[in-house]
């Protein structure tokens, strides 16, 4: 195990393990990179260790170029699976460090580039995935879009379009292709968040989306494991990612970052690893419809 796996897994107080507010202000345009983050954030590449949990799995995760998406991608490779990603092209710096953190593996790595906002993709990414792996077991719905609006009038036609469509359309379109292919075992982890539960009044149309992924979640966990596939949702409180400082909050809101929460500090991306990994895995086979919150302490 290396230096930095064992320090994480050390017994600590959960307070102090990671950096705390205040943060520099550091805007980006969006959709943001993790490399031009400051702090940097940790999505396990020194500090997840696997345990063989997903030996011979095939992965699919949409946004895997940075944040959540990226850890769970990285520990789903640790653990043995192989992994397609999906990001947008201009993510694309942020997409080849965890293509070849992949690869180090001994994995294959499946680099898909576009936009889920276009059906066509959605259908195109799931095929190109099983061809190139010869099958799918994990599908990782988590990509999405937030921006910040302080007043409904603010929120345009094109923004609120443009959030539906990432956030849910992109997921119902991406599932519906893939359940041509998902076995029995397989299983679908959709991000949801602690936005579905407690909205924030600067994003109406994000939590909207939020809930709504939580509804399809529990409606699609019920339909689909007559076919023996689980479906299960995670809902994140205010974690370290591209999506904040690059219009997902207001600088202000960037430098308190996580400070609301009782931990005092933003959840960083490798801290949901063993989640979506156990949510993935064989020692998960009696989990479906649920969701599982990682917040900080702020009750769902």
């Amino acid at each position: 195990m290396t230096d930095a796996a064992t320090e994480r897994l050390r017994m600590q107080d959960p307070r102090t393990q990671y950096p705390t507010p205040p943060f520099p202000k550091q805007p980006q345009a969006a959709p943001g990179l993790a490399s031009k983050m400051d702090p940097q954030p940790d999505h396990g590449e020194t500090s997840y260790k696997g345990y063989g949990r997903l030996a011979g799995r095939k992965a699919l995760v949409t946004g895997a170029d940075s944040g959540i998406g990226r850890a769970a991608a990285i520990a789903y490779a640790r653990e043995g699976a192989d992994v397609a990603i999906v990001y947008l092209p201009s993510e694309e710096a942020d997409a080849k460090e965890v293509i070849a953190l992949i690869e180090k593996e001994g994995r294959k790595a499946l680099a898909l580039p576009g936009d889920i906002t276009d059906e066509r993709f959605c259908t195109e990414l799931v095929e190109k995935t099983v061809a190139a792996f010869g099958g799918l077991d994990i599908l990782v719905n988590n990509a999405a879009k937030q921006t910040t609006q302080p007043d409904l009038a603010d929120i345009s036609t094109e923004q609120f379009d443009k959030t539906m469509k990432t956030n849910l359309y992109g997921m119902f379109w991406i599932t519906k292709a893939a359940l041509r292919f998902l076995p029995p075992g397989a299983s679908i982890i959709n991000t949801t968040s602690v936005q579905a539960y407690s909205p924030g009044e600067a994003l109406v149309d994000y939590a909207t989306t939020k809930a709504g992924i939580q509804a399809f979640t529990e409606a699609l966990a019920r339909q689909v494991i007559a076919k023996g596939i689980r479906v299960n949702a995670v809902a994140p409180g205010p974690f370290w990612t591209a999506l904040q400082p690059s219009g997902g909050q207001t600088q202000e809101k960037v430098s308190k970052f996580g400070q609301e929460v009782p931990l005092g500090r933003p959840g960083q991306p490798v801290e949901l690893s063993a989640v979506y990994v156990l949510l993935a895995s064989q020692e998960g086979s009696y989990i479906t419809g649920e969701t599982y919150g990682a917040t900080g302490g702020k009750s769902l």
